[in-house]
């Protein structure tokens, strides 16, 4: 496996776009197409999203190179008034649509989401 780059972020509206751009760059160092990368970044986007909804205020994302290309996503961080929410099936069937292969990493919540294309 070869580490691409790892980040810690919080997890934010205002932060998305920078996740995303950064996403696309890592796809094209990995040589995906365009269409997986779009793919790829509504993947990553909607992990940040679902680990938000489930309570994290800050979020790590890892990008490897491991037979094509693998990202990890890990909630950090539980915020204080975090409350239990319904798992969100659409997002994670959106997910598992789009990407090659994608595990859910539950404790009772969502603590991660790690994705193969």
């Amino acid at each position: 496996m070869k580490d691409l780059m790892k980040l810690e972020l919080p997890l934010g509206g205002e932060i998305m776009t920078t996740v995303r751009l950064t996403t696309g760059g890592i796809c094209s160092l990995a040589g995906m197409d365009l269409d997986a990368s779009e793919d790829c970044k509504v993947c990553v986007t909607e992990s940040l999203l679902l680990l938000m909804h489930a309570g994290y205020r800050r979020a790590a994302v890892s990008f490897a190179e491991e037979e094509g290309l693998c990202i990890s996503l890990s909630g950090m961080g539980m915020a204080d008034d975090a409350e239990d929410v319904p798992e969100d099936e659409i997002s994670e069937a959106l997910l598992e649509a789009l990407a090659a292969q994608v595990a859910f990493e539950k404790r009772g919540r969502l603590v991660g989401v790690t994705i193969r294309f």
